[in-house]
């Protein structure tokens, strides 16, 4: 009967007190009322039949529930350390804030990581530093097919759609990206009047449900396209052929978030589930790929276009590499998103199990590029958990030319990683349509503090940059990057990893790459040997 002692003890408890206020005195109903609640929740747990802790618990029960309620915030703030929290340690937020906010984000005392720990990463500095340059760098986009070129900067806003965030958190982070001079990625949820009200670059991201520029029954519609492309404030066209936290995986949004404005923005119906299946329908083959690569690059008046993905088969993208020698049509450019890349909301199996990580990825594109001799005419973007100087001369190290950040930007929004982003009630008005939440997150303020978070961390890579001797990022190699291969030893990158060279593919595939290259075909996706 323990199991029930709180519960008995509720139930002889409100009975005193019930006799008490009838007999003694009616000033014993403050405490009757209460009491009998309990003895009501606790008759509800008894006889309910979903809830097993309840059932045997009541009353009783709901404390656990309580606690768990409060175990992320408890987490947080009192137990995990300053390096180990995730996806984003307590060191990388507060470094985020600080630089948003304009503040110092310099630490006393020395590194409190485990220099010696197994896979620890660092970049070798050199004896005679290079003075920093003048100007940031910035990485054209657009190779020989393009009309209009565009300079990206070395940190930009990765793709978030407005519907994921609320219109505060997407107009400050164009104003931000208005003032820094860098792209903001709109995601697939359409080109909203949010996005171009401030008047920062755009790279429009077009997804399998072609939001913005559909039909009714959700296949793409070029005029509409066209249409849109022709917007001054868009720079880029980017394809969107998957999403580095749910490869594979498309997305719903529930009919209660499609508000009228998510659903003018989308061309959808208003109130009603959107749906983004999982791949497009205007093509099917690595060259239907790239012949719609060209029909977007040419209804947007040249603008470069390219693609994002994230890395699964290297089969696959060996057969994008043959499409485009067989079809003469070159990408601008290929946004390489990792496995451990943000989202809104996605299953835990595709989040943890599905994809290759930014590191495996990025390899696997530069050196098929390089190997097929592309990769002077298409750039490279990096994305997924990019926060810090040092992650964008990794980065660029290991073969990226720029990268891109969504998280960190957010953090620069206020983000707390409170994780709450699929429930519509985001703690600092970010991730939400909720009014009332949103009116939290002050436009002016928070598009400066995106600029200075942008400004701050790029000036932290040509420091770590102009540490190693160098005068752009153009110069970084994988053998700068430095990885522990156990407690007292260190190797270059490219000694961990095998670099091609260029044209190697097309001489005579080394090693494990050469079946991949005999199998891959530019007229179909899948990587089954055939």
């Amino acid at each position: 009967m323990s199991r029930f002692s709180t519960f008995i003890t509720v139930l002889l408890t409100s009975a005193i007190t019930i006799a008490l206020t009838v007999t003694v005195s009616p000033w014993w109903l403050v405490a009757a009322v209460p009491l009998t609640a309990l003895c009501a929740v606790g008759i509800v747990d008894v006889t309910q039949r979903h809830n097993n802790i309840l059932r045997n618990y009541p009353i009783l029960g709901h404390a656990r529930f309580a606690l768990l309620a409060i175990r992320p915030e408890i987490q947080q703030y009192f137990i995990e350390r300053d390096h180990d929290g995730r996806p984003f340690d307590r060191d990388t937020r507060a470094l985020i804030y600080a630089r948003a906010g304009g503040t110092h984000e310099e630490q006393p005392f020395g590194t409190e990581l485990d220099v010696s720990e197994n896979e620890f990463e660092f970049v070798v500095h050199s004896l005679a530093p290079a003075d920093l340059p003048a100007h940031p760098h910035r990485v054209r986009i657009g190779g020989p097919q393009c009309a209009h070129p565009y300079d990206m900067a070395l940190l930009n806003v990765s793709a978030m759609s407005f519907g994921s965030l609320g219109k505060n958190a997407i107009l400050a982070l164009n104003g931000g990206a208005k003032r820094g001079g860098f792209a903001h990625d709109t995601g697939e949820g359409g080109l909203s009047r949010y996005h171009l009200e401030p008047g920062g670059d755009l790279v429009w991201e077009i997804g399998s449900g072609y939001f913005g520029c559909r039909n009714p029954d959700g296949t793409f519609d070029i005029a509409q396209f066209a249409d849109k492309a022709a917007t001054p404030s868009v720079k880029c066209i980017s394809i969107k052929l998957s999403q580095g936290a749910k490869p594979g995986l498309g997305g719903v949004m529930p009919a209660a978030k499609m508000t009228a404005e998510i659903a003018e923005a989308r061309g959808t119906p208003a109130h009603q589930k959107c749906v983004s299946p999982p791949r497009h329908s205007a093509f099917s083959t690595p060259t239907g790929l790239l012949e719609f690569v060209a029909q977007l690059r040419e209804r947007s008046g040249g603008k470069p276009t390219g693609f994002k993905l994230c890395v699964g088969s290297r089969v696959e993208f060996l057969a994008i590499c043959k499409a485009i020698h067989a079809t003469g049509i070159m990408p601008d450019f290929i946004v390489v998103d990792g496995s451990e890349g943000g989202t809104g909301a996605a299953p835990l199996e595709f989040e943890d199990r599905v994809g290759r990580p930014l590191t495996e990825g990025l390899l696997i594109v530069r050196n098929a590029l390089v190997g097929t001799g592309l990769k002077e005419h298409v750039a490279i973007g990096a994305s997924g958990k990019v926060a810090t100087g040092f992650d964008i001369v990794k980065r660029i190290a290991q073969g990226a030319d720029y990268t891109n950040s969504a998280r960190a930007m957010m953090m620069a929004l206020g983000c707390i990683q409170a994780q709450r982003c699929q429930t519509n009630t985001c703690p600092v008005g970010i991730a939400t349509q909720d009014p009332k939440r949103e009116r939290g997150l002050d436009v002016v303020d928070k598009a400066e503090s995106v600029y200075r978070y942008q400004k701050a961390t790029v000036e932290s890579a040509n420091h770590l940059i102009a540490a190693l001797g160098l005068t752009s990022p153009t110069e970084l190699r994988p053998s700068h990057l430095m990885t522990m291969v156990d407690s007292s030893h260190s190797r270059p990158f490219d000694r961990i990893n095998d670099y091609l060279a260029t044209n190697e593919l097309l001489d005579g595939p080394p090693g494990d790459w050469a079946e991949d290259w005999r199998v891959a075909s530019p007229d179909r996706f899948g990587h089954q040997p055939v």
